[in-house]
């Protein structure tokens, strides 16, 4: 089963409230334009969003003379992923790169982490893993599992360590080993603790310092599932780090997939990556008309 399978599968939650309104033969009246922004925003993509994209429908409807719903799917497919902003790089393929991965606790940080370096590894990416959680023990077994897995090296510290510190050294060990790319997972933090953000915001400082010219991206790990929450973690987060991007997690977990555009489009961020499910392969570059297409269905019903 290929990823665009498994992402239909894991935005079929998300799926079934907007295909009710694109029933057989359904006619383009105004109940229809107020179900589709109505189900629009229950499926958390925000009022904003839902009514701006409704009346640009609404008016290609009407210039080009569509009279029924399932006429529309493809429109709206296309309309809702222009809403996402476009990233300007990858920074996990365009190398030389470091990133900096964010997020509160049980976001999938350390998970995501360990796939990204799978598979960069097996692609004969030079991949260097910094484990700057010296909170949670577990954190640091993770990351070796999956460098054991993968052969790529975890540099860490001592339990209780300077997360600042680590990424110092992390950056040191990549420059004598070549490394392309560096993955750091952090702590998870607390997005309303202000002492916690400001001593990630250090980490953040130290780290773009210490890489010099290479490129520093700070990627904020969100689960899905969180809903409207997300959002308000995703503000805090970029207000404190002047986040790069994205990784939405737990896609298949959520009735609400729309949320990964409410947080992309309101914070003018980009989405790198998207997580539906458990395996690596589960976790793949993220395209907007092909999330689209898995949220509002294909083909004509």
């Amino acid at each position: 089963m290929g990823f665009m399978d498994n992402l239909r599968r894991g935005l079929e939650r998300s799926r079934e409230t907007i295909n009710e309104i694109f029933y057989m033969g359904g006619e383009v009246t105004e109940d229809f334009w107020d179900d589709l922004e109505d189900t629009l925003v229950m499926g958390d993509m925000g009022a904003e969003v839902a009514i701006r994209v409704t009346d640009h429908l609404r008016e290609q409807a009407a210039k080009e003379n569509l009279t029924r719903s399932h006429q529309l799917r493809s429109a709206l497919i296309e309309r809702l992923s222009e809403e996402f902003p476009r990233a300007s790089r990858d920074p996990f393929v365009d190398t030389p790169s470091i990133v900096l991965f964010v997020g509160i606790n049980g976001a999938g940080k350390t998970t995501t982490v360990g796939k990204l370096a799978g598979r960069a590894q097996s692609d004969g990416v030079r991949v260097l893993i910094g484990g700057a959680d010296t909170f949670r023990a577990a954190a640091i077994e993770q990351l070796e599992v999956w460098g054991s897995r993968s052969g790529v090296e975890v540099v860490t510290r001592e339990r209780g360590a300077d997360p600042a510190s680590v990424c110092y050294d992390v950056i040191e060990e990549a420059e004598k080993r070549g490394s392309e790319l560096v993955l750091i997972d952090t702590a998870g933090r607390l997005h309303t603790s202000s002492d916690l953000m400001r001593e990630l915001a250090k980490v953040v400082s130290v780290t773009r310092k210490r890489a010099g010219i290479t490129p520093v991206s700070v990627v904020l790990v969100i689960d899905a599932t969180t809903g409207q929450n997300g959002l308000n973690q995703a503000k805090e987060f970029n207000d404190a780090l002047d986040l790069d991007g994205l990784i939405v997690t737990k896609l298949d977990g959520t009735a609400k997939g729309g949320i990964a555009l409410a947080i992309s489009h309101q914070l003018n961020l980009p989405i790198y990556r998207i997580g539906v499910g458990e395996s690596i392969d589960d976790l793949q570059t993220f395209d907007a008309h092909d999330f689209c297409a898995a949220l509002v269905g294909e083909g004509v019903q």
